[in-house]
């Protein structure tokens, strides 16, 4: 005789096979109050494909306290109970699933998930590493890796979790507009565009709210490559009448939208159109992330009007909005004598003990180009991109990657550099050639610039590795330094902080120079100092000089270098823009509109103002 509970079960899987969910449920209604196994596990998979999140928790609850030895049925409570938006009951049943099944990659994603939707970053990041390591294949699992690695600004994971990824199936548009962002940030324009272009959109009206959006960050994202005439027609899909007439609930698509608007418009110009444009996204209920990015775009729409006040205020909610992004990622740093700059150091003594090693000519090393951020290291970086004889890669921490990986082998930076045998440094070498590879493939007999300002905390790497380097520092008034850096949006989250105040800013940047001229005088690189001010005022003069400190015989190349950044598809840096309009001097003492602010830490500032000649 048939089983009743099994035909049902039967039916309601055929049912649930053929989509039509609202069926699987009415079937399970006729069961009795002695529930197969079966009609629960049907009946809970279409509550959840139907949005009954908080019936399917019910559900899979009593699956899983009826067979609770079954890692999946834990798995699917946590899922429906992370969707229901009881997130304490998700983590319960998710860590459940993880001890039945370690390994599981399904499990490890869903708990990486909701890691993310609590903005849990780092345990998002380890999870979901984890869960690509068990399912190299699993392509959903590799984006959300990848954005976890995005915000926490592990640039070379991020890399690592989106290769192959231009070839990745159509993601839903929420998915495709990180994907795309994420990719753009690589310098990938076109698989961000491509990402875009495959986006799989849902029905109206939600279709239609992410169709504004995906042409706004299209619009955006050839803005960003300098390909202005392509960016107004992509904006041309996103009208501000259409804008205007979305819902309350589409803040996002509003604020995507008039934030692309207020983008073309900074280019054009239009400076206070762009300010009302970033006024209207900051009175919109949006994430941190946008409001930080609308307020530092509102600060200088203000700054280029000369409304220097507005421009700080605008400028403290930038940062506020940045500083929620960075508590949820590096909650240490906020601590008001924390060190958000990596420094570590050598002695003389130390440097007495390192075992002499054999090292590449000059002419076989990076040039490294170093300096605070924003002291013009773009403006050189291009300038030496546009000579054939050289290469730039866009702004790479490979050096410091080279310090995390001895630490990973356990050995200690800088004090094991001591101790490297000259196998060890070829090994070295050998990793950072195979990271530039990546980006270069083409690099040929070209010599290497490595532009990252920072590299000025990583010169005992670089000592150890290119003893013979020419090393170009870039400065430029500390105070103009500082006012750029406080009114550009940084993607790392210990940058953030370290721009959060111009005092804590101010620190910072006379901490770096400080350990900069301590090691100077503990290696005596071959350094050149390369001046923005007199750069911008005499460029020929100081291209002869840089030519000869590099050994280069014509220098002229270097001066067409606006023509050569305009010809790049993508440049990491926020001065994308700028550098492909030649020469100014608009930025030489911008500070000074800012005097009153910056008061307070000229005391601190001014030893290092006198020492890097800026004191006359």
């Amino acid at each position: 005789m048939p089983d009743p509970a099994a035909h049902l079960a039967s039916a309601m899987a055929s049912a649930y096979n053929a989509g039509d969910m609202e069926r699987v449920i009415a079937l399970a209604a006729q069961a009795g109050d002695e529930v197969d196994e079966g009609v629960q596990v049907w009946r809970a998979l279409a509550e959840q494909a139907t949005g009954r999140y908080d019936d399917a928790a019910i559900t899979f609850r009593q699956l899983a306290q009826r067979r609770p030895e079954v890692s999946a049925y834990w798995n699917n409570l946590g899922v429906a109970c992370r969707l229901s938006g009881d997130t304490d009951a998700a983590e319960q049943a998710l860590s459940k699933a993880r001890s039945l099944a370690p390994d599981d990659a399904d499990v490890l994603y869903n708990l990486g998930l909701l890691y993310v939707q609590q903005h849990c970053w780092l345990l998002a990041r380890e999870t979901l590493l984890d869960a690509v390591d068990r399912s190299p294949d699993f392509v959903e699992a590799r984006l959300q890796a990848a954005y976890a690695c995005y915000v926490c600004a592990d640039n070379t994971c991020q890399e690592a979790m989106l290769a192959g990824a231009a070839d990745w199936p159509g993601q839903p548009a929420e998915q495709a507009l990180i994907l795309a962002a994420m990719l753009s940030t690589q310098g990938d324009l076109e698989a961000a565009l491509r990402t875009l272009a495959r986006a799989q959109l849902p029905g109206s009206p939600q279709g239609d709210h992410l169709r504004l959006r995906i042409a706004a960050q299209r619009a955006v994202l050839h803005e960003r490559s300098n390909a202005l005439d392509l960016a107004r027609q992509a904006l041309e899909q996103v009208p501000l009448a259409a804008l205007d007439a979305l819902p309350a609930d589409a803040s996002q698509a509003r604020a995507d939208g008039w934030r692309a608007h207020a983008a073309l418009a900074m280019r054009a110009g239009a400076w206070a159109d762009a300010a009302a444009l970033y006024q209207r996204v900051l009175a919109l209920q949006v994430d941190a992330e946008a409001r930080s990015s609308a307020a530092f775009g509102l600060a200088t729409a203000y700054d280029r009007q000369g409304l220097h006040a507005d421009a700080w205020q605008a400028l403290n909610t930038a940062h506020a909005a940045q500083l929620e992004i960075a508590r949820e990622v590096v909650p240490e740093l906020l601590a008001p004598d924390s060190q958000p700059l990596q420094m570590a150091e050598v002695d003389r003594a130390a440097y007495a003990r390192w075992r002499p090693l054999g090292a590449p000519a000059s002419r076989e090393s990076p040039v490294f180009v170093v300096g605070f951020p924003r002291s013009g290291t773009t403006l050189l970086e291009q300038m030496l991109d546009a000579h054939p004889a050289f290469r730039s890669m866009d702004e790479r921490a490979f050096i410091h990657e080279l310090t995390e990986r001895m630490e990973q082998v356990g050995q200690r930076y800088p004090a094991d550099l001591a101790n490297l045998t000259a196998t060890e440094v070829e090994q070295l070498r050998a990793s950072y050639y195979r990271m530039v590879g990546r980006v270069l493939p083409d690099l040929g007999q070209r010599r290497l610039v490595d532009k990252n300002p920072l590299n000025m905390l990583c010169l005992p790497m670089i000592m150890r590795m290119f003893p013979q380097a020419r090393i170009v520092l870039c400065l430029r008034h500390p105070c103009d330094v500082l006012l750029s850096c406080a009114m550009q949006s940084f993607r790392s989250p210990a940058f953030m902080v370290l721009c959060s105040s111009l005092p804590r800013l101010a620190r910072g940047y006379v901490a770096a120079f400080e350990q900069w001229f301590r090691q100077v005088e503990v290696f005596a690189p071959q350094v050149i100092e390369w001046r923005y001010e007199s750069v911008v005022e005499r460029p020929s003069e100081h291209l002869a000089r840089l030519a000869a400190f590099l050994d280069v015989a014509d220098a002229s190349p270097m001066a067409r270098f606006a023509e050569h950044a305009r010809s790049k598809r993508f440049i990491s840096t926020p001065s994308y823009a700028q550098v492909t309009q030649g020469i100014s001097t608009r930025a030489v003492n911008r500070w000074h509109g800012y005097r009153e602010q910056f008061e307070p830490v000229l005391p601190l500032l001014q030893p290092m103002i006198d020492r890097l000649g800026y004191g006359h």
